[in-house]
């Protein structure tokens, strides 16, 4: 924990006397940065060493620095205070009094540097890092940790040119020393070069466009990737351990990919320039999950292809047809694209996507029954369903279907028998479970009772028939009359008023409208 001290005071403790304990090893003081400043005080010094815990006292001679603050064990940041010529620097602890170390006060104050750019560089060095502060005329040195600069150019009493000499991978301090002494430190990072371990593929055609794994180190910040002396179409770094390059065009033969970084250029790995297969085309472009579907790639150069890929799985089987075709037959996958490439002698080709796609679920459909005739518009719901080519009703198909969207088919039902049969989907995913459809036989009446009424209406009648379930409509003529179903035999309506003579009673159901039975209308008696 940072522990900052009053300007000017020694630490005085006010806590109860404890028992007497070990004591406590004195402080040592190993290094003061920077070792001057200015006359007037104020310079941020840093004292480094051990055994700073619990410090009471940091002293430039005799002369308290007007501030500290104890940041480690090892670490005490410190104001120097107002001086002259040379003095000692002493921390005083509980354990004692530290060694002193030398603390010179300049005439001239120490320069400042406040930036660096840029603030890394490959641990071969030899790029140029421009320095800006204050204080920079006459600079005699420049460090980057304890190893002078290349070369430096001091450019204006605010900046300095340096070419960084080699260093180790890690942070340095840069400092730079004029009269008045040596400056604050700035971080500056010496970066690794990158180091390739593979490429994969380690080939591909002349026309470039394949995209290449490269596996390897120290790829963080990479900003050219270059297959021979020609960069790469594009590349996308994934980690600090891969990239993905998309290979540029090339002369048949073999190149060196490489990778450059802040930290300078890769070792090459070697890609070869085949004019070898190159795909163009597959069909179809999609199949089931499940696998075991044929698929035809067109191309060319595809003689002697030894491997046809869908992803990183082998076919089940292939066939070279030509040089410019290939049937194989697809092994199972998961849903969604895969690249097909193919491997020969000229090395792997390029990649075509094909679709896994899932089998296709049907979850309702609505309406779920209608007439025998047929003709009735269902919506079907579920998942999957783009791509669909058949919708069947028990077999049959339909009269025409129409993909809405990915989880919905509307669908005219075909002609069929009375009863209940299941509604399917296909699709390049295989064919879906079924949902029950219901084909409705038309109503049969056989009988109303009674078979005539007042010319007024409001009377109850019977209708006895067959298939009245569903009964949606009871006419008497043209009139709708209200009605109760009963039971798949029977309906009881209100007949409603009409005119003398005789009318037709039909009832509409799922299953269309029923045949007519009569019923009469009668005058009342004349009074």
């Amino acid at each position: 924990m940072s522990i900052p001290h009053a300007a000017g005071q020694e630490r005085v403790s006010t806590a109860t006397a404890a028992p007497a304990a070990t004591a406590a090893s004195p402080p040592v003081i190993s290094s003061v940065s920077p070792a001057s400043g200015s006359p007037g005080g104020g310079t941020a010094v840093t004292i480094t060493g051990s055994n700073f815990n619990q410090a009471t006292a940091v002293r430039f001679g005799t002369t308290l620095a007007p501030a500290f603050t104890v940041v480690s064990a090892n670490q005490i940041t410190a104001t120097s205070p107002a001086g002259s010529g040379n003095v000692l620097v002493t921390v005083t602890t509980p354990g004692g009094t530290s060694n002193g170390v030398a603390f010179s006060y300049a005439s001239t104050p120490a320069p400042v540097l406040s930036g660096a750019s840029p603030n890394q560089g490959p641990a071969a060095g030899g790029n140029t890092v421009t320095l800006t502060g204050s204080g920079l005329a006459g600079v005699t040195a420049v460090r980057f940790g304890s190893v002078n600069a290349t070369s430096f150019t001091v450019v204006s009493p605010s900046q300095i040119t340096a070419v960084a000499p080699p260093g180790s991978a890690g942070p340095v301090q840069i400092t730079v020393t004029g009269p008045g002494g040596t400056s604050n430190g700035l971080t500056y990072t010496y970066v690794a070069s990158p180091v390739l371990g593979s490429v994969s593929p380690n080939g591909g055609p002349a026309a470039g466009g394949n995209t290449v794994t490269i596996t390897g180190s120290g790829f963080t910040g990479a900003t050219a990737v270059r297959f021979g002396s020609v960069n790469a179409t594009s590349f996308t770094v994934v980690s600090n351990t891969q990239i993905s390059a998309v290979a540029p065009p090339g002369s048949a033969g073999p190149v060196q990919v490489t990778v450059t970084g802040p930290g300078g250029t890769s070792n090459g790995i070697t890609y070869t320039y085949a004019a070898g297969p190159v795909l163009s085309a597959v069909s179809p472009g999609q199949g089931p999950v499940g696998g075991g579907n044929t698929v035809t790639l067109t191309g060319s150069g595809l003689t002697g292809v030894t491997a046809v890929h869908f992803g990183s799985v082998p076919a089940v089987s292939f066939t070279v047809v030509s040089a410019t075709q290939i049937t194989a037959v697809a092994p199972p996958g998961t849903a969604g694209p895969v690249q097909i490439t193919v491997t020969g002698p000229g090395g792997v080709s390029n990649g075509v996507t094909y679709f896994y796609v899932g089998v296709p679920t049907l979850g309702d459909i609505t309406p779920a029954s209608g007439p025998v005739s047929g003709g009735t518009a269902v919506t079907l719901t579920g998942t999957n369903l783009l791509g669909a080519t058949a919708v069947t009703f028990g077999g049959v198909p339909a009269t025409s279907f129409t993909v809405v969207s990915a989880i919905q088919i509307t669908a005219v039902a075909p002609p069929g028998t009375a009863g209940a049969v299941q509604v399917t989907v296909t699709t390049p995913g295989g064919t879906s479970n079924g949902v029950t459809y219901v084909y409705a036989a038309v109503p049969v009446l056989t009988s109303a009772v009674p078979g005539q009424g007042p010319l007024g209406g409001g009377n109850t009648v019977t209708l006895f028939g067959s298939g009245l379930t569903t009964t949606s409509a009871v006419h008497f003529g043209s009139t709708l009359a209200a009605f109760t179903v009963v039971s798949d035999s029977w309906v009881t309506a209100t007949a409603p008023a009409g005119s003398a003579g005789a009318v037709n009673v039909t009832v509409t159901t799922v299953g269309g409208t029923s045949n007519a039975v009569t019923y009469a209308r009668v005058a009342g008696p004349d009074i």
